[in-house]
C-alpha cells in the first residue's frame, strides 16, 4: 500500500465538515440511546427482549422506507432546503420520543423520527460527495463519524445520568435541545448546495429511483451497505442488557463504560480517516473485518466480566467497527455519478436501514431472557451470524473497489477542480 499525499481542505469545507458532525452526533445520539436504555425502558414498560427489538427496529423499517421515497426527487432540490426539512422533523419525532408513555406510543414516536432522520445521513453524504474530492473523503468520512464517538463520550453518558435521576425520558429532551441549536447553525450559515441541479434530466421523481435502482454497478453498492448494516444492528440492540445481565455490570458503570468506548471513537476515527486516504482502503476494510469477527466471537461467548475488562473488548470492537465504517463508506461514495448521487445516497440509506431494522428484529427472535435480570440467552449465536456476514461483505466491498478503480482510470473520471472547492 504506496501513500499518497492528501488533499488539503478550504475554510469553508472545514466548517461543512463540524456542522455534519454536529448533526451526526445529534441523530446518532438519538439512535444510540435505545441500547444503553434497553434495560430500563424494558422494565420501565414492561417488555419483552422482541418488543424491544420491534422498537428498535421501527426507527430502522420506517428510514428505509423514507429513504425509498425520498430518493426519486432528491436530487431535483438544494440539498441545503432538504436538509433543513428533514431535520426538523426529526426533532419532532424525538420530542414525541420523550413523550411516549407506553408501547404503542413509543413505537409510533420512533417511526416519526425515522422518517426524517433516517434520510439525514444520506443527505449528508450527498453533500461531502458533492464538495469533496474522493481523496479528501476518508478524512471527512472520519471526522464526520466523530459524531458517534462524541455521542458516546458526552451524549450517552449525560444522557444516561439524566435517565438515572429523572427517567429514560430525559435523554431524548437533550437530544431535542441540542439539535434546535444545530438546526439554526445549518439555516444560517450552510451554503446553498445546488451544483447537481444544472445535470437533472426532466424526468418523474418515480423514474429517477427507478433508473437508479436499475443500474447494475449501484446495485453493488446498496448490497454491500445492507450486509454491512445487519452485521452492526444485530449486536446493538441489547448491548447494555448483555452487559448488566451477563456481565453483570451495574447500571451506574454503563456511563463509563460507554465514555470509553466514545473517547476511543474519538482518538481512532480521524486516524482511520487519514490512513483510508493515504492507503488502500479495500485491504484496510479486510483486515478490520478480520479483527472485528475475532473480537465479536470472543465477547458474545464471556459472562461475568470486570468492568476493565470490559472496556477494552469495546475499545477493541470500536477499532473494528470505524476501521470498516469510514473505508467501506469512502469506497461505497464513488460509485454514483453527480446527477444521481442524492437518488444513490437515499437509497443506499433505505438499504442500509431496512437491513439494520430486518436485523434487529431477527435478533430479537434469537435472543431470549427467561425473567427479570436473568442471562440473556443465544447472544453467543448472534456473535455466528455476525462473523459470517462480515466474511460476505468483504467479497462485495473488493467489488466495490473493483468499480470504483475502474472509475478513477475512466478517461471520463469526475474531477473536482481547485476552484470549485476553492468556491466554497
Amino acid at each position: 500500500m504506496e501513500p499518497s499525499k492528501p488533499v488539503s481542505f478550504t475554510g469553508y469545507q472545514k466548517f461543512v465538515i463540524a456542522i455534519l458532525a454536529l448533526t451526526q452526533f445529534t441523530v446518532i445520539l438519538d439512535f444510540m440511546i435505545m441500547s444503553p436504555l434497553g434495560d430500563m425502558m424494558m422494565r420501565s414498560l414492561s417488555l419483552q427482549p422482541k418488543d424491544f427489538g420491534v422498537a428498535v427496529s421501527a426507527y430502522a423499517f420506517s428510514a428505509g422506507l423514507s429513504g425509498l421515497l425520498t430518493a426519486g426527487f432528491a436530487d431535483k432540490f438544494d440539498r441545503k432546503k432538504l436538509f433543513i426539512f428533514f431535520y426538523t422533523g426529526f426533532i419532532i419525532g424525538t420530542i414525541f420520543c420523550g413523550l411516549a408513555h407506553n408501547y404503542v406510543a413509543l413505537v409510533t414516536a420512533r417511526i416519526i423520527t425515522g422518517l426524517f432522520g433516517g434520510v439525514i445521513g444520506s443527505i449528508s453524504m450527498a453533500i461531502i460527495t458533492d464538495l469533496f474530492a474522493l481523496q479528501q473523503r476518508g478524512r471527512v468520512i472520519g471526522f464526520v463519524q466523530m459524531g458517534l464517538g462524541g455521542s458516546q463520550v458526552l451524549g450517552v453518558p449525560i444522557g444516561l445520568y439524566l435517565a438515572n435521576h429523572w427517567g429514560w425520558e430525559a435523554p431524548f429532551w437533550l437530544t431535542a435541545g441540542l439539535a434546535v441549536v444545530v438546526a439554526l447553525l445549518i439555516l444560517i450559515k450552510l451554503q446553498p448546495v445546488t451544483q447537481h441541479l444544472s445535470l437533472q434530466k426532466k424526468q418523474p421523481a418515480l423514474a429517477h429511483l427507478w433508473s437508479t435502482i436499475a443500474k447494475k454497478n449501484y446495485r453493488v453498492g446498496f448490497t454491500a451497505t445492507a450486509l454491512l448494516s445487519i452485521g452492526g444492528f444485530m449486536m446493538m440492540p441489547f448491548g447494555s442488557a448483555f452487559g448488566i445481565n451477563n456481565l453483570k455490570l451495574t447500571n451506574e458503570q454503563l456511563p463509563m463504560l460507554f465514555m470509553v468506548s466514545g473517547v476511543a471513537s474519538l482518538t481512532i476515527m480521524p486516524l482511520v480517516g487519514k490512513l483510508s486516504d493515504r492507503f488502500d482502503k479495500f485491504k484496510l476494510f479486510a483486515i478490520a473485518c478480520i479483527w472485528m469477527i475475532a473480537v465479536c466471537i470472543t465477547y458474545t461467548h464471556r459472562s461475568v466480566t470486570p468492568l476493565w475488562i470490559a472496556m477494552i473488548f469495546n475499545v477493541c470492537m470500536t477499532l473494528g467497527i470505524m476501521s470498516r465504517m469510514i473505508p467501506s463508506s469512502a469506497l461505497i461514495s464513488a460509485i454514483p455519478e453527480m446527477a444521481d448521487r442524492g437518488a444513490f445516497m437515499s437509497v443506499n440509506a433505505s438499504m442500509q436501514q431496512i437491513a439494520g431494522g430486518i436485523a434487529a428484529a431477527v435478533a430479537g427472535m434469537i435472543v431470549v431472557q427467561n425473567g427479570e435480570g436473568q442471562p440473556l440467552q443465544n447472544y453467543d449465536i448472534i456473535g455466528y451470524l455476525v462473523s459470517i456476514i462480515t466474511l460476505i461483505s468483504i467479497g462485495l466491498l473488493w467489488r466495490v473497489n473493483n468499480l470504483t478503480k475502474k472509475k478513477m482510470e475512466s478517461p471520463r473520471a469526475p474531477v473536482i477542480p481547485e476552484e470549485a472547492l476553492a468556491a466554497h
